[in-house]
C-alpha cells in the first residue's frame, strides 16, 4: 500500500504524477504550436482555410490537457495548499468551456460554411474582433491567467518549484495585456505585440509544471 503523504510534502502517487506530466507536456507543446502557427498566419504563409484550421485545431488541443494538468496539481499538493490548487482548478475549468465552444464552432460550423460561400448566414458565429466568440476567447484566456495567479502560493520558493513559481507569476502578469489586446476598442494586428509575451510564458509554465511532475516520478523510482 502506498504510504500517505506527509503534511508538508507533495504526494508521490506515480499515476497522478504521470498524468500531470503527460498532460502538461501535451498542453505546452500545443500552446507552442499555436504560437508558431499564429505567426505563420500573420506572415500569410498559409491560405484560408488552412491557416484558421491549424490555429483553432492547435488551440483546441490545449484545453483538456491543461485541465488534467491542473487537476493533477491539486491532487499532489500538501493539504494546507489545496485551497489554492482548488481555486486554480476552478478557474482552469472556467477557461475550458469558453475556448472549446469557440474552437468547435469555428472548426465545425464557420469554416465549412464560409468555404461553401455561405458565410453571410452565420455572421454571428464568426470570431472577428469584438464579436461574441471573440469575447468567449478573451474570457477563457483571462481565466487561464487567473488560474496561474491563484496557484502561485502552491509552490515553494526553493528548488525546482521556485522556477515553476516564477513561471506562474510571470504568466499571470501577461493577463492584463491579453485583456488589452482583446478589448481595446479598435483592433489591429499591431495590438498583438502586447500579447506576444503570452506565447512564451504560457508554454513555459505548462512545461515547467510538467517537468516538476516528472521529477516527482523520478524521485519515486529512486526509492
Amino acid at each position: 500500500m502506498r504510504k500517505e503523504e506527509n503534511f508538508n510534502s507533495w504526494s508521490v502517487d506515480p499515476g497522478i504524477n504521470k498524468i500531470g506530466y503527460w498532460s502538461g507536456l501535451i498542453a505546452g507543446i500545443a500552446t507552442a504550436a499555436f504560437m508558431i502557427l499564429q505567426t505563420l498566419q500573420l506572415l500569410r504563409v498559409f491560405p484560408y482555410p488552412y491557416d484558421e484550421i491549424s490555429i483553432y485545431g492547435s488551440s483546441l488541443c490545449i484545453a483538456v490537457p491543461f485541465i488534467l494538468e491542473m487537476l493533477a496539481l491539486h491532487y499532489v499538493v500538501p493539504a494546507e495548499k489545496k485551497y489554492w490548487s482548488h481555486a486554480a482548478l476552478i478557474f482552469a475549468v472556467l477557461y475550458a468551456p469558453f475556448v472549446i465552444a469557440n474552437y468547435v464552432v469555428q472548426l465545425a460550423t464557420v469554416i465549412p460554411m464560409v468555404s461553401k460561400g455561405m458565410g453571410d448566414q452565420i455572421e454571428l458565429l464568426k470570431q472577428t474582433p469584438h464579436s461574441l466568440f471573440w469575447d468567449f476567447d478573451a474570457i477563457g484566456y483571462i481565466f487561464m491567467g487567473v488560474a496561474t495567479l491563484v496557484a502561485i502560493p502552491v509552490f515553494e520558493k526553493q528548488g525546482f518549484q521556485k522556477w515553476v513559481r516564477w513561471a506562474f507569476i510571470i504568466h499571470s502578469l501577461t493577463t492584463p495585456f491579453i485583456a488589452y489586446v482583446y478589448f481595446y476598442p479598435v483592433f489591429s494586428e499591431k495590438l498583438l505585440i502586447w500579447g506576444a509575451a503570452w506565447g512564451i510564458t504560457a508554454p513555459t509554465f505548462m512545461l515547467l509544471l510538467a517537468f516538476l511532475f516528472k521529477k516527482q516520478i523520478a524521485a519515486v523510482a529512486e526509492k
